[in-house]
């Protein structure tokens, strides 16, 4: 995925906007980048963060940049922010989100004047150069930001700066955040809501569905109202949000106890402990432990101090193996026991097949499997939360695929995303026998969207029930 920061202040921001941007560090782990507007004009850095965090490649960068204007991303795929040089003037770009029909735009650009883009290694277009090409097709940046939005099937959020000002916009149908933080000398834009605190801002609005608004270092004016119709990403809280952010008012960590509490009040096991794949499980699983009364354990550790995330590399062996390397068994907690495991989703299968063979290998007698959200059997259109190349790739689709051949209709899907079918009964037990648990049962849609708390119509659930 990717995470923005951005801030307009009447002094120098490259500190805030430096601690804006690392705070968003858990929505990627590709490239960072910073752009500033101060005395010397336009200056910007980027950095590879693969092999290294965002704050150790970019404490130089502190030293050396300087502007009372910034913004900046951790981003999962390409180089950002850009410097752009147009008839609507100099500005710097930065987006998060996804594009699905780039071939059409890129014919539709060459139409309207743009004669050519900058290729990437491995022959693709930057999608935030087609953000660019796209808003500098309109006479003001306002038109030229609207426009983009309405022509990307997919989604984008994204932060314009110019020499006096910032333009935030959420994507058309807000399906990521965006909220505008104060201070007494300073706005700043985050994806993050909690990343801007400990700078000494305070919440001052969370813009809607489509909604663009312009920030100086005196204020912010809205330049676009915001849309009716709202598509957020259930998967945020589930996943992806930090426990301490908060979207359309509601926290990830409270609702991820939430949707622990409604695991357990439909679960019949009974095992000696409850514990949580860390990091993003341990919540859902202290939800559980509280409704069911069973003790909230911690029968393995995540070591991080040198372990970056589990799905950076782009081998998924690479990722497997780092995976596994981070995790170090208490065996005193795990041997005979039966053990409930609630992780936040069930992908592949791959890494939590791998960490059930090494808890049977510690001595555990049972394990119990509790995915924290339904099955997913559709990839993300929307947001770049997963590198899978194929639906094949989730192991509900190959379960599927071997039952129903390969011409798989949307009515048959939708057959095994209802709980109550017995198709959905025997894809369950089927991926259960594959990866050797003793038990496995997902959080229902219903129940997840019970725990999130906004109205339905309002949440993106495409991953799990296929409807846009």
């Amino acid at each position: 995925m990717g995470g923005i920061f951005g801030v307009a202040s009447k002094s120098n921001c490259v500190l805030d906007l430096f601690f804006g941007i690392d705070y968003h560090s858990h929505l990627g782990t590709r490239r960072g980048g910073m752009a500033v507007y101060g005395p010397k004009g336009f200056d910007r850095a980027i950095h590879n963060i693969e092999n290294s965090p965002f704050r150790t490649k970019f404490e130089r960068d502190v030293e050396e940049l300087e502007g009372n204007l910034g913004i900046g991303c951790i981003s999962d795929n390409e180089p950002q922010p850009l410097l752009v040089q147009s008839h609507l003037g100099s500005f710097a770009v930065t987006t998060v989100g996804k594009i699905n029909n780039m071939d059409q735009l890129i014919e539709h650009s060459y139409k309207n004047g743009c004669t050519h883009f900058l290729e990437m290694s491995g022959g693709g277009v930057n999608p935030t150069e087609m953000v660019a090409s796209l808003i500098n097709q309109k006479s003001t940046l306002v038109e030229g930001i609207r426009y983009a939005q309405e022509m990307i099937d997919g989604s984008m959020t994204l932060l314009v700066m110019t020499p006096k000002g910032i333009y935030a916009a959420r994507d058309r149908l807000g399906r990521t955040p965006l909220i505008i933080g104060r201070k007494n000398d300073a706005y700043c834009a985050s994806f993050e809501s909690f990343a801007y605190i400990n700078l000494g801002y305070e919440d001052y609005h969370e813009l809607g569905p489509g909604e663009i608004v312009y920030i100086t270092p005196e204020g912010m004016e809205c330049m676009r109202a915001p849309g009716k119709e709202m598509k957020i990403c259930s998967f945020l809280w589930i996943y992806y949000g930090y426990p301490t952010s908060t979207y359309e008012g509601v926290n990830v960590e409270e609702m991820r106890y939430k949707c622990g509490d409604m695991l357990a009040r439909r679960d019949t096991a009974k095992p000696d402990i409850v514990a949580g794949v860390p990091d993003s499980g341990i919540a859902h699983a202290i939800g559980y432990a509280n409704r069911s009364g069973i003790p909230f354990a911690r029968p393995f550790i995540k070591y991080t101090p040198t372990w970056p995330r589990s799905f950076m590399p782009t081998q998924q062996s690479q990722r497997n193996l780092i995976a596994r390397m981070k995790l170090i068994p208490v065996h005193r907690l795990i041997k005979d026991k039966s053990l409930l495991l609630i992780d936040d989703s069930l992908v592949r299968g791959t890494q939590l097949r791998e960490t059930t063979e090494f808890l049977y290998h510690s001595g555990v007698k049972e394990v119990h499997i509790r995915p924290a959200c339904p099955p997913l059997l559709h990839g993300c259109k929307y947001l770049n939360f997963s590198r899978s190349k194929s639906e094949l790739d989730l192991i509900t689709r190959r379960v599927i695929q071997k039952r129903e051949g390969e011409n798989c209709s949307k009515e048959i899907l939708a057959d095994y995303a209802n709980p109550d079918s017995q198709n959905y009964k025997e894809m369950l037990e089927e991926i259960r026998k594959e990866l050797n648990f003793t038990s496995l049962s997902y959080h229902r849609l219903d129940d997840m969207i019970e725990s999130i708390g906004l109205e339905p119509c309002k949440l993106c659930t495409y991953c799990w029930d296929g409807k846009e």
